[in-house]
């Protein structure tokens, strides 16, 4: 049924599409429609009850609301333009029914129908009377779906977390019956309704739901969501309400800039915070224990202030975080570590928030009992989740989710009784790191591949900071002046293919700067001018003789994927020269390095090689085939028969050519 119900929201949204394009307002009508008809269904479910009477579609003040009743203006009797009218009058005005739940009147206080053509609005409203208030529960995860195809979530860094992820850090976390559960950026919900339906999943047995009426009340008031866009608060909360929630317990707050809430504390706290600060940073109220401008660091630090003594939470991080070293990152981080919340780290891949963003990011597990008892860190790195990290994100077979979700629990358990832990020889995505080490350097860098030398997780040889071997030169603007009679191409970002009679590049690896692309490294042949959107490299001195560029380039080749998840920009990514220098390569000594360009060189020189052979043939064939094309019934007397050879078989004319 469920996917019943999707193909039937697909079909809406074709509907709609040519009249409100932008996807939010068309999630936005879709829900307040949905709402509004759900409100007849319940009413009509209460008045086949014994004394049942309507209690959403009645009449108040002297005003029927009656009349506005979804099943009443859907009668076949209803002219379309009347039911049209109808339709628009009833959402702009049952508000004012001083007998609406509050919830109800919150969603429909300043709601309207955007949607003017009677026409197309009665074919909206045709397709909308599919969906049934008994369907509720499978409803919630069509929702889902729906909020899901709002891309514009992206504008301000509020990427709408994928599903499998949600639930990968719910599971970790393992929010319970009697806690209270938060998210203080909550979007549509997603992390509250999963942590419900965790709980449900964990105090279900035999199939029944072993929660009392009174539990069930409890956790319903437990699970809250603040959100700064009104938005978000009101698909948060048809959200919840889709899932059985009353009173669902979702605010419009400013988490960073408002002090009403200060004082209110959690058992688990969960998040996807915006990654994104405005310019000139975040203006935040004083009473943060770090002072600082930017939205992640804020966030983060307000989950370390509002955890309870045994509070525990899972929160998604860019890179940033991770590594960075202003003053407010490096303070952030050793109170992570050092006041005892952080006890596991997950890296995720670049491509995880596509379509919206390629940003890298990390997950921050902490829980205050199990940090008190460990003096470590356990870092895991996941490289496939299930999905290919192009912009399609499709189904795919490699998944690390379920061996990191073990891999956890095994952790937290062995903390919990006391236990040593180690990990696995097979477990080489994960690197255990005691906090003494993070701490050694005084910045804290959470970057787990700064640690893998001191770990039993080794690499055969040495990694290295590229921010430590190499430095990124980049070009320069060129003047219209600089670009009249040129001779040599000008490469950048974009690979731009002007020319110009100077240069100061030659046979040289390019790296983006600006509009970054998945191809962010070329190697340019010949001499060239560097355009300012572009980069090259060159070796550090004190490497000078520990280094080959060429194989330093060619490892940038290969590790594109990594590069270009340094890229940073909603509208245009551009490379972002800490996240580049923070990526870590392994080095071998030079005489390895000097044998593998070697190897690389021989099997270049056999695919110019053959490329030449394949070139050559090509312009033979083609003449062969030109003077076949002017004279179809004979073929030239020299053809070399390795070369020109043409099957007999075959009658060639200017209209075809057809097997005999």
């Amino acid at each position: 049924m469920l996917d019943e119900i999707k193909r039937k929201i697909d079909k809406i949204e074709n509907i709609l599409v040519g009249i409100v394009p932008d996807p939010k307002s068309q999630v936005d009508i879709i829900t307040v429609t949905m709402i509004y008809k759900f409100m007849d269904d319940m009413d009509l479910i209460s008045l086949n009850l014994p004394n049942g009477k309507r209690a959403f579609f009645s009449v108040d003040n002297d005003i029927d609301y009656e009349k506005y009743a979804w099943s009443n203006i859907m009668k076949t009797s209803v002219e379309a333009g009347e039911r049209a009218k109808l339709f628009r009058d009833g959402i702009e005005n049952i508000w004012k029914n001083s007998k609406l739940p509050s919830l109800f009147r919150g969603i429909f206080k300043n709601a309207f129908v955007i949607v003017k053509n009677p026409e197309t609005l009665n074919l909206f409203l045709k397709e909308m009377d599919y969906f049934n208030y008994r369907d509720s529960e499978i409803l919630g995860d069509a929702f889902e779906y729906l909020l899901s195809k709002m891309s514009s979530q992206g504008d301000a860094g509020q990427f709408r977390t994928p599903r499998h992820i949600i639930d990968m850090i719910v599971e970790i976390v393992d929010p319970k019956k009697n806690d209270t559960i938060k998210d203080i950026a909550c979007g549509t919900a997603g992390f509250l309704i999963s942590s419900f339906l965790h709980i449900i999943k964990t105090n279900t047995e035999a199939g029944e739901n072993i929660l009392t009426p009174k539990e069930k009340e409890r956790l319903s008031n437990n699970i809250v969501g603040y959100d700064i866009s009104p938005d978000m608060v009101k698909f948060s909360k048809v959200n919840l309400y889709l899932h059985h929630f009353n009173d669902p317990q979702i605010f419009e707050y400013d988490t960073l800039a408002s002090t009403e809430k200060w004082e209110d504390k959690a058992d688990v706290m969960l998040a996807n915070p915006p990654f994104m600060s405005p310019s000139g940073g975040i203006k935040a109220h004083n009473l943060f224990k770090i002072k600082a401008n930017k939205s992640e660091v804020l966030f983060v630090d307000y989950i370390i202030e509002h955890l309870n003594p045994k509070g525990r939470a899972g929160v998604i991080v860019p890179e940033g975080i991770i590594f960075l070293n202003g003053i407010s990152y490096k303070k952030l981080r050793k109170d992570l570590v050092a006041e005892k919340f952080l006890y596991a780290i997950i890296s995720l891949p670049a491509g995880v928030f596509q379509p919206y963003s390629v940003v890298k990011t990390n997950i921050l597990f902490m829980d205050r009992e199990l940090a008190a008892k460990t003096k470590e860190v356990l870092f895991i790195k996941i490289n496939n989740d299930g999905f290919s990290l192009g912009s399609q994100r499709r189904e795919i077979k490699e998944n690390d989710i379920p061996r990191t979700i073990e891999l956890l629990k095994r952790y937290k358990k062995a903390i919990l009784e006391n236990e040593s832990f180690k990990l696995n020889e097979e477990e080489k995505y994960a690197n255990l790191v005691s906090k003494e080490n993070i701490a050694k350097s005084g910045d804290y860098n959470l970057s787990s591949d700064r640690y893998v030398e001191t770990t039993e997780v080794t690499n055969k040889y040495s990694m290295i900071r590229l921010g430590d071997i190499i430095k990124i030169n980049f070009g320069k603007r060129i003047t219209k002046r600089e670009k009249k009679g040129t001779i040599y191409p000008v490469y950048g970002g974009g690979g731009e293919s002007f020319k110009t009679n100077d240069f100061n590049r030659e046979n040289e690896y390019v790296i983006s700067r600006f509009a970054m692309s998945e191809n962010c490294v070329r190697f340019v042949k010949g001499k060239f001018w560097m355009l300012d959107s572009g980069g090259t490299f060159s070796i550090n001195k004190e490497y000078l003789n520990r280094l080959d560029k060429k194989f330093i380039g060619n490892t940038l080749l290969n590790i594109q994927n990594d590069i270009y998840g340094c890229g940073r920009g909603v509208a245009q990514k551009n490379l972002d020269n800490d996240y580049f220098y923070e990526i870590k390569i392994p080095i071998p000594p030079i005489e390895i390095q000097q044998k593998i360009v070697a190897e690389l060189d021989d099997y270049q020189h056999i695919i110019d090689g053959a490329k030449s052979i394949i070139s050559e043939h090509e312009n033979k064939i083609k003449a062969v085939i030109e003077k076949l094309w002017d004279s179809p019934t004979s073929l030239p007397e020299n053809s070399s028969s390795d070369t020109t050879k043409v099957d007999e078989t075959l009658q060639l004319s200017k209209d075809n050519i057809v097997p005999r």
